[in-house]
């Protein structure tokens, strides 16, 4: 399928979805958010896909939601609007292959939102990250004020989002929002090691730990370990874990089926 707003390619198992809008820096409108939802459904559907790359086209990963679009709107367009964008982020926080972030450039406002939806993010020296809505006169409204404090704690992301301070790819690392910097240079090589790497494992296992440790982080702890015990037995029942064992104990690369 072709898309408007963004490329899509496939590659040795890998799916890049590239947001293409760079004359607006990859602004985040209504269009670009439709075609993220159906490339979505069309790579969960492939069963040749293994993971997913998510990157902009030019200087930026993607500098927010956009401006000239939201500026007009009724209260009515930005509730579809935001009900739009979470249902996005969510797509891609509970799809069953690993999502990995590659920040380019500028990761700003529903930007930034988008990389907190990943599994992984690794960026540029060049990236940039913050959450400026509320100098706006909004709020970040695409899952920042809580996908944001999940990841780097309540303290650190209410000074991001009151303060709308935008920090370097260095400091997104040391805060733990960033996993690591790489050269502009040398970013999607990278990344394409790092998302062959994790690929390689159990697709099986990998979907029900994605799972478990998306859908546990809102439970109690009694409830979360719960999951925890029925994803793990679960998994003694698929050809993947026979297969990965056997590899095991015989000293071979396992050639695991999703099955």
């Amino acid at each position: 399928m072709s898309y408007n707003t963004i490329k899509f390619e496939i590659s040795d198992g890998i799916a890049a979805i590239t947001i293409n809008r760079p004359d607006v820096l990859n602004a985040l409108n209504a269009d670009v958010l439709y075609d993220l939802s159906s490339v979505v459904k069309e790579v969960e559907s492939d069963d040749s896909i293994g993971s997913v790359i998510l990157t902009g086209e030019g200087r930026s990963f993607v500098a927010g939601a956009d401006i000239d679009a939201m500026k007009n709107m009724t209260t009515l367009e930005a509730l579809k609007f935001t009900e739009l964008g979470h249902s996005i982020m969510c797509s891609f926080e509970n799809m069953s292959k690993p999502v990995l972030a590659a920040v380019n450039g500028f990761a700003l406002g529903g930007g930034m939102e988008l990389t907190l939806a990943c599994d992984f993010i690794y960026a540029s020296t060049k990236a940039r990250f913050g959450q400026p809505e509320v100098s706006l006169g909004i709020i970040p409204g695409f899952g920042g004020t809580q996908r944001l404090a999940y990841v780097v704690g309540i303290n650190k992301a209410r000074e991001l989002v009151f303060s709308c301070d935008m920090i370097d790819a260095d400091e997104a690392k040391r805060i733990g929002l960033v996993a690591e910097v790489f050269e502009p240079e040398e970013l999607m090589s990278k990344v394409i090691e790092k998302a062959k790497a994790v690929m390689s494992k159990g697709p099986c296992a990998l979907a029900a730990a994605k799972r478990v440790m998306n859908k546990g982080r809102g439970l109690s702890i009694d409830a979360a370990l719960n999951l925890e015990r029925e994803a793990f037995h679960g998994l003694f029942g698929t050809q993947d874990q026979k297969e990965g064992m056997k590899a095991f104990l015989e000293k071979r690369k396992p050639d695991y089926k999703n099955q």
